[in-house]
């Protein structure tokens, strides 16, 4: 877990960070700072863009739907973080929320909404979702976005799958491989393979037989078990994303 040593408020930007440039926020912003965090000119935030690293930066001019800030110094550059990518069927706007929300926090790196046999809603709303990811970015103090990416069927997201990075399918039929044991190969590399790796988790009520078993056929694919319990879908991939944190998270 990272220490936090700045307690000042943490905003995503779109905008290019550097010295002295001068920035004007948008009116959610400026209401978080003014409104609810209590705020004034002369106090100090910290903004980042997923490029350039985190900055601080003063406010300059605070007003109800504006924000004038002036960036001063970096605080840490940016990196390359690595990260599991986590393929998803949507469930319910809460439920769905709630895995984009802790996917980010936990390290999730792309965000590919899935479209099963099963799949409860095929409506996916990728702006509140994308909004829900920042937020989480912010808390979290991570330097970067997940990518969110467009739904697409299971079928097309296997075709489109890099050959390179293994995908652990959740298979909650219990034929699955103990998903500590699967992580650990991955980090130690046998065989040669890549610690590159995602997660697909299936729909309330599973996955059709009939996807499992072409799931099976492909070579980059390995199924994962979680145990002995019946998880709730977004129970389950946020189980997987803790396993991989507590064990490929460092690597």
């Amino acid at each position: 877990m990272m220490t936090k040593t700045n307690t000042s408020p943490r905003l995503f930007v779109d905008a290019a960070l550097a010295p002295e440039s001068a920035l004007v926020l948008d009116a959610p912003q400026a209401h978080y700072l003014g409104q609810v965090m209590r705020l004034r000119a002369g106090d100090g935030v910290r903004l980042f863009n997923g490029r350039d690293g985190e900055w601080s930066a003063v406010i300059e001019n605070l007003k109800k739907n504006r924000c004038l800030v002036t960036v001063n110094r970096l605080l840490r550059p940016h990196g390359a973080e690595f990260g599991p990518w986590l393929a998803f069927a949507p469930l319910k706007k809460t439920q769905t929320g709630f895995i984009v929300e802790k996917a980010t926090e936990l390290g999730a790196s792309r965000l590919c909404p899935v479209i099963t046999s099963r799949t409860n809603s095929a409506r996916v709303n990728s702006d509140r979702m994308l909004a829900r990811a920042i937020e989480a970015s912010e808390q979290c103090e991570r330097l970067s976005v997940p990518e969110i990416d467009a739904p697409e069927t299971l079928e097309r997201l296997m075709a489109e799958w890099p050959r390179g990075r293994r995908l652990l399918v959740l298979d909650e039929t219990g034929a699955g491989q103990p998903i500590a044991q699967v992580l650990e190969d991955l980090r130690g590399g046998v065989g040669g393979i890549s610690p590159d790796c995602g997660f697909l988790s299936g729909p309330e009520g599973g996955f059709e037989a009939s996807e499992l078993d072409a799931l099976r056929k492909l070579d980059f694919v390995v199924g994962v078990g979680l145990g002995a319990r019946v998880l709730r879908a977004e129970t389950a991939a946020m189980s997987a994303l803790a396993c991989w944190q507590a064990i490929l998270g460092e690597v």
